[in-house]
């Protein structure tokens, strides 16, 4: 199924969070946080400003981005997890 999110709404796939520490210790799953990063799948068009003039989403398909820890609305699509939030919530794009 091909989900198209609408207005300033952007689709992306959660990152796992780590199952370790860097030192090697593993984390149970009931202890682990939820994690704020994911990929844009797809993003809407944008939306319209109070005076009409249209604003594009600033981030694009592929984008790895962190968002805000309760943003969203939590979906499934062909069996897997997927997250759509709104363009505000989105606090950076990460770099590598």
């Amino acid at each position: 199924m091909k989900v198209k999110p609408l207005g300033n709404r952007v689709l992306i796939k959660v990152k796992e969070s780590e199952e370790k520490t860097k030192g090697g210790i593993y984390i149970p799953q009931t202890a682990q946080e939820k994690t704020q990063v994911g990929i844009v799948e797809a993003v809407g068009p944008g939306k319209k400003s109070d005076k009409g003039e249209f604003i594009p989403v600033e981030v694009k398909p592929g984008d790895e981005i962190i968002y805000d820890k309760y943003a969203g609305t939590q979906i499934k699509i062909d069996g897997e997890d997927f997250l759509i939030i709104s363009s505000d919530d989105i606090l950076a794009i990460t770099t590598k």
